[in-house]
């Protein structure tokens, strides 16, 4: 079994994990993988304000999980791999099979 060292466990969870370890922050990644967006735009498609917005696009680019481009006067925000929204993706099927398993389990 190839089991990953403590290292890179530390950083999958540094720089990932907490990075998706917010609701917005997601909902942000599901965003931009649509199209790149400024920060006005996010914050109307998500009901949420900007300075909110801007704060969770930090800490997505500090993670490197989105990248930025100044347009202007202006900053479009995109992902840097859309592979993280197929590992969004594969853990909501995990969720959605766990909740259907423990909802089995508990009608038999």
């Amino acid at each position: 079994m190839d089991l990953p060292n403590q290292q890179e466990l530390e950083l999958l969870h540094s720089k990932l994990c907490q990075a998706i370890a917010d609701v917005k922050r997601i909902q942000i990644i599901y965003a931009l993988h649509e199209k790149p967006c400024y920060v006005v735009e996010l914050a109307d498609a998500l009901d949420v304000p900007q300075p909110t917005i801007s704060r969770h696009l930090s800490i997505l680019r500090q993670r490197g999980i989105v990248k930025s481009k100044r347009n202007g006067a202006t900053v479009v925000y995109s992902l840097v791999d859309d592979r993280v929204i197929t590992a969004l993706n594969l853990m909501r099927d995990v969720l959605r099979d766990s909740i259907q398993s423990q909802a089995d389990t508990l009608t038999s």
